[in-house]
């Protein structure tokens, strides 16, 4: 196929261009559905004008459909869509720049989506489908038990994951960490419950708080139905998560100001598991929390981090210095871009 592409490159380059343009439309118009003309060409970056003659080709080809609510895409312009990623992950540059990743970070795999998270949020969406994907490649085992962290990523996650997911395996979804105190949706209970619904399967919950004091947490931690749960989550073969911004996440938790004030001034940067890190993917900081810690990794077999968008780039970069080398991370081009080139530029 790389052959194949190397001479249309040669020979027909205006084929390839044009077949790279209608891929994008149909990208948008899958991930934006249902979407209106004006706000796709906004979205591309493309005069009304030439959009209108590409959308009418792509209709007449029955890969999308045109109501007054917006255009769509068909169950056929679907197939097409998926067999075409592929193709122009090849021809953007995309593979390539995922093995540089991957090395530079010094981990198993890196899988990077088009777009930018921070800009086009359905690119989050992306993200998740991938994640799911992976963590299915992953799942070769008859029972399994599945850790998932808190988050809005790992929300969108959850809602990726397709309702067939289970394939005649046995799944246990379980909360890397407790919630109470968190946005009730983006809490890791929550998520798991969704996940389990979505996809019959089960899943267990740890309704104890994120964070506690030290001689609340010591007290707590010797709750036999709490040690139960802990050993659960720490029994996992698989474990999908995402990296914070460390400001952002300490705000989130409501975080004392004396506790900010540190972590600013050792220049914390990136935060997972209750971990803050700075640049060096050094320990400034860390939080007493219910769940999974950073040393319960080296004993997960599979490790799938998502996490993107241009204002991310530092915090993976941070965490990714102490990350297990079976670390697959999934990310999109805006990160990829800083983390290799430091800068907005496209992935060539």
């Amino acid at each position: 196929m790389s052959d194949l592409i190397n001479i249309q490159q040669k020979l027909l380059p205006d084929v390839l261009a044009v077949m790279q343009k209608r891929y994008q439309i149909l990208r948008s118009i899958y991930f934006a559905e249902p979407v209106g003309r004006r706000t796709l060409a906004g979205m591309l970056g493309m005069s009304e004008r030439v959009l209108r003659g590409e959308v009418e080709f792509l209709k007449a080809q029955g890969l999308i459909d045109i109501a007054s609510s917006g255009m769509t895409v068909t169950k056929e312009g679907l197939i097409v869509f998926r067999d075409l990623e592929g193709i122009m992950n090849q021809l953007s540059g995309l593979h390539s720049a995922e093995n540089r990743l991957a090395e530079l970070l010094q981990i198993k795999k890196c899988l990077v989506v088009q777009g930018d998270s921070d800009i086009t949020p359905w690119v989050r969406e992306e993200m998740g489908r991938v994640a799911v994907k992976q963590l299915d490649l992953a799942l070769v085992e008859k029972r399994n038990v599945v850790a998932v962290m808190g988050g809005s990523t790992m929300a969108t996650f959850a809602d990726t994951m397709p309702s067939d997911f289970a394939k005649g395996r046995e799944l246990l979804f379980v909360p890397g960490r407790g919630g109470i105190g968190e946005d009730l949706d983006n809490q890791a209970n929550t998520i798991c419950d969704r996940i389990a619904t979505k996809t019959g399967t089960k899943h267990r919950v740890l309704y104890v708080p994120e964070q506690l004091g030290e001689e609340a947490y010591q007290s707590l931690m010797k709750e036999p139905a709490i040690q139960e749960g802990l050993r659960l989550v720490q029994s996992a073969n698989a474990i999908v998560h995402g990296i914070g911004d460390a400001l952002t996440m300490a705000k989130r938790r409501h975080t004392s100001d004396e506790v900010i004030e540190k972590i600013t001034r050792l220049s914390a940067v990136g935060e997972a598991f209750g971990y803050y890190f700075n640049e060096q993917g050094e320990v400034v900081h860390k939080v007493s929390t219910f769940g999974l810690q950073f040393e319960d990794l080296a004993k997960i077999p599979h490790i799938i981090v998502v996490a993107g968008g241009t204002s991310k780039a530092k915090a993976i970069k941070s965490y990714m210095k102490s990350a297990p080398e079976n670390t697959i991370l999934v990310t999109d081009e805006g990160a990829a871009n800083m983390l290799l080139n430091g800068s907005k530029a496209h992935l060539k």
